[in-house]
């Protein structure tokens, strides 16, 4: 619900087994409504119940219950939610008023629990509380996908470079070749014409001739296919060489690898050991978190609320002990215990608490080690497993090279028997050309031996120019792309600008509003030990699995005055509690201004605001009434004395 209607009507709540309530109805009024009495009278269980309605999950169950229900009525609308307690955890279920509580439950509910006033007292960084309710995820997710559009495009056009490297020498290459060629061509016609200015003579038989010519086309067929088993053997033995480097570069990677590498099954053994230790450690720090949870609540309450009122009675009439007992009780710091019901020092219960968190600590941070045990332990399966599979794809390829290896080895052996047979061949068709030679005949034949040779050269320069030719013409279709590609890796480059500079902003316009409210807010508590609170926004280096990066931070810092007027920062490290929680609360009441929660939930709930004196919070609670339809708030009697006497007041829950 984004938008909900102003609250016009009386505002029902009913409760049952909430927090200590057993079972109560409560009526409020919309404007500011007024919880007040003395400790242990359920106002904080009261707030929960109202939580729960509107759609919180921070809400309990009374102890000795094992379900409980609460219901929220106003403007004909009725909310329902249903608590059930199940293998030790409170299930939730209903109709709430929320359908997304977490705003609500950071900004809107403000009990002493709450996660915004919690996160200033224990001096966390405060990106994440301010950043929630601010949806940047889609944001994120255009700046990864461009960040990898410009990692292609910034290859691609490497790539491109490269080609546009290599075209100046291959057109230098084409040049060259063109050369030669027309060199050769023109000595090829030369020599043909040579060859038609011999005159052999009338007396030269026509069989003479034919036999002259049979003998050199003969020859000329038995160089040529010499020429190609050469070539074909060429080719076979640089293919033989290529796939023995590829063997040996193959051989020297696979024994690079670890031949003793661990089983990575048995280190899955060992993970899920660790899982379990830390699925163990989990419900022992949700336990502790119950605990200490409910232990500070009662401590809040000052424990069971037993009725004295009536033995006090009985002793006035007979004497005056009555008096001493309202003496002693009054100047008391003992609570009542909610186990056994006896009076226990304050001092020991916090104590005790004290241990239980330093012991939940304790357990998280083991909890922590745990899980880096297990990603480190995850990484090395990994590891092994790729390792593993190089090896057996190393093992494959080798085997597929041995046998091709094998085969190529063959074939060259075929070539050269068939080399050998053919060069035999030439050299006696030679020897027959030879037989037909006589000294008329000697400048023929030696003319016909230059011309067929440069026939066969012009051949293969004609076909590297053509295969030259071919490559210039794939590698400049290739760099027309590369204006088309600048141009999108600008774009790109723009784009991750823009969105990167829009997360900035908006940060920063978060950081500056909280800012600006908190100024506003303190400026009406007028609180003397703090001047200012503000929010520092600055980049700091955080580790990322193995990695280092860049992450934006939010330091929260203070300004304070000494007593000779002095100005300095502080950091709430140095804050008396007092102090924490008076930040703590300055920082939630802005989170709830800067978001505008009262857009999504027309109900504010303030609690714990014992740091403040009664004239303060009177001062709040009307700055507060102008953007709140309901604002309930738990007070202390004498807390409440400066109210306004208009409000509804509830003094029984």
């Amino acid at each position: 619900m984004s938008s909900p209607e102003s609250v016009t009507s009386a505002i029902t709540v009913l409760a049952e087994n909430i927090g200590g309530i057993d079972s109560t109805e409560v009526t409020l009024s919309p404007g500011v409504n007024v919880l007040t009495g003395r400790n242990a009278t359920n106002r904080t269980s009261f707030l929960q119940t109202i939580m729960a309605a509107l759609g919180s999950r921070q809400s309990s169950l009374k102890g000795d219950a094992d379900a409980g229900h609460v219901e929220l009525a106003f403007d004909d609308e009725r909310y329902t939610r249903y608590l059930e307690r199940r293998n030790g955890e409170i299930v939730f279920e209903g109709d709430p008023y929320l359908e997304d509580p977490e705003l609500a439950d950071l900004f809107a509910f403000l009990l002493e629990s709450n996660e915004a006033r919690r996160a200033v007292r224990r001096g966390d960084d405060l990106r994440e509380l301010i950043m929630q309710p601010i949806d940047t995820d889609e944001i994120e997710a255009e700046i990864s996908a461009l960040e990898a559009e410009k990692r292609d495009l910034d290859d691609r056009l490497e790539h491109l470079s490269q080609l546009g490297n290599e075209l100046p020498d291959l057109e230098a290459q084409r040049t060259a070749l063109d050369d030669e060629i027309e060199t050769t061509s023109e000595r090829v016609a030369d020599l043909e014409a040579d060859l038609e200015e011999f005159d052999l003579g009338v007396e030269a038989s026509r069989a003479r001739k034919e036999e002259i010519e049979s003998a050199f086309a003969d020859l000329q067929e038995a160089r040529t296919d010499l020429e190609s088993i050469e070539y074909d053997l060429e080719t076979e033995r640089e293919s033989y060489a290529e796939l023995e480097a590829e063997r040996d570069d193959l051989e020297a990677e696979r024994d690079a690898l670890d031949d003793d590498l661990e089983s990575p099954d048995r280190l899955e053994g060992r993970v899920q050991e660790l899982r379990a230790r830390k699925r163990s450690l989990d419900t022992t720090v949700s336990e502790l978190q119950s605990v200490i949870r409910f232990n500070e609540e009662r401590l809040a309450d000052d424990g069971f609320d037993l009725d004295l009122d009536d033995s006090i009675d009985e002793d006035r009439d007979g004497d005056t002990d009555g008096d001493i007992t309202d003496q002693l009780l009054a100047d008391s710091a003992d609570v009542v215990c909610w186990t056994c019901g006896s009076q226990v020092d304050r001092e020991r219960i916090e104590t005790t608490l004290d241990r239980l968190r330093s012991l939940r600590q304790s357990k998280l941070e083991e909890r922590s080690d745990l899980q880096a045990q297990i990603d480190d332990l995850s990484t090395r399966q990994k590891e092994l497993r790729e390792q593993r599979e190089q090896r057996e794809r190393i093992e494959t390829r080798l085997e597929a090279i041995h046998d091709e290896l094998k085969r190529r080895s063959q074939r060259i052996e075929e070539l050269e028997a068939e080399l050998e047979a053919q060069q035999a061949r030439v050299d006696n068709l030679e020897d027959d050309a030879g037989t037909v030679e006589n000294a008329a005949y000697d400048e023929v034949i030696e003319t016909h031996r230059e011309l067929n040779r440069l026939e066969l050269e012009l051949e293969d320069l004609e076909a590297e120019r053509d295969d030259v030719d071919t490559r210039i013409e794939e590698i400049e279709a290739k760099l027309d792309e590369r204006s088309d590609l600048e141009d999108r890796r600008e774009s790109v480059e723009a784009e991750l600008t823009d969105l990167r500079t829009r997360v900035d902003r908006i940060e920063e316009n978060a950081v500056d509003a909280f800012n600006d409210h908190m100024d506003s807010i303190l400026s009406i508590l007028e609180y003397r030990n703090i001047d200012r609170i503000w929010i520092e926004r600055r980049e700091r280096t955080v580790r990322e699995g193995r990695r280092k990066v860049t992450r934006p931070a939010f330091d929260l810092h203070i300004v304070r005055t000494t007593e000779d007027g002095a100005t300095y920062e502080d950091t709430v490290d140095h804050l008396s509690e007092s102090e924490r929680e008076v930040t703590g609360l300055v920082f939630a009441l802005a989170g709830y201004l800067v978001h505008d929660v009262h857009e999504t939930v027309p109900f504010m709930l303030l609690d714990s605001l014992e740091a403040i004196d009664s004239s303060r919070i009177a001062e709040l609670v009307d700055y507060f009434e102008e953007y709140v339809d309901c604002l309930v708030v738990a007070l202390l009697r004498e807390d409440a004395e400066a109210l306004s006497a208009g409000h509804t007041y509830v003094r029984e829950i």
